[in-house]
């Protein structure tokens, strides 16, 4: 369930929104004191804000720019202010989207699922290029350290699943079932021989650690 905080003085608004919200699963949290919304930021995780401009004590573009000073959290601003000039400055500020008021419950949930999905992609990517392997299913390609390792397909097959499972220990029988180009009656000797036909070709034996009993971990 993802958690939203909707930072927001209409509260008979935020009570609909959130009700319509609450159908796709989303936990909302209301907080209509924006000085009380980003302390609780700094205390609660939360997967989305949703931003009013118009706010008592504090406008919503500095609301936006206090939040994104301090996380990298997606940002929907919800407002009935219609110049221009504020939507181009959230925008500016770090807000993801800007969905000028009055509009349809649906849109924002729309436009909740398209922001979430594009954070989603992006940690992703980050996450990946933290890695010092690039693995290119498209091409069968493999690199390490920029390097391209030469691989049969089995072996692309059981290093491309370590790759998606880096840091988790994956057994035997994970990659008979999960990698394609092995024979479901493949033994277990036979993996063991291709990991270590894999630990050569890479050039540490390391990389690929044992875990007793149970299979191969692929370490970060």
């Amino acid at each position: 369930m993802k958690k939203i905080l909707m930072i927001e003085d209409d509260l008979e608004l935020a009570e609909i929104l959130t009700e319509y919200l609450e159908q796709f699963e989303f936990e909302v949290i209301t907080e209509d004191d924006p000085f009380k919304a980003v302390s609780i930021l700094k205390l609660e995780p939360f997967d989305l804000v949703i931003l009013d401009l118009t706010l008592p004590g504090m406008d919503g573009l500095e609301v936006c720019e206090a939040i994104r000073e301090r996380q990298d959290i997606p940002i929907i601003i919800s407002s009935a202010r219609s110049d221009v000039t504020d939507k181009i400055k959230a925008l500016e500020l770090g807000a993801d989207d800007y969905l000028p008021k009055p509009y349809d419950p649906r849109e924002l949930e729309a436009r909740i699922h398209s922001v979430l999905r594009r954070y989603a992609a992006k940690s992703e990517a980050k996450e990946e290029s933290k890695s010092d392997f690039k693995c290119d299913t498209s091409s069968m390609m493999i690199t390490y350290k920029s390097r391209n390792i030469d691989l049969t397909n089995a072996e692309f097959g059981i290093l491309a699943y370590m790759i998606a499972k880096q840091g988790l220990v994956v057994s035997r029988e994970d990659l008979i079932h999960n990698v394609n180009a092995i024979n479901e009656d493949s033994s277990n000797k036979s993996i063991d021989v291709m990991v270590g036909r894999i630990r050569n070709k890479l050039g540490d034996k390391t990389l690929i650690e044992s875990v007793r009993g149970v299979g191969y971990k692929l370490l970060k």
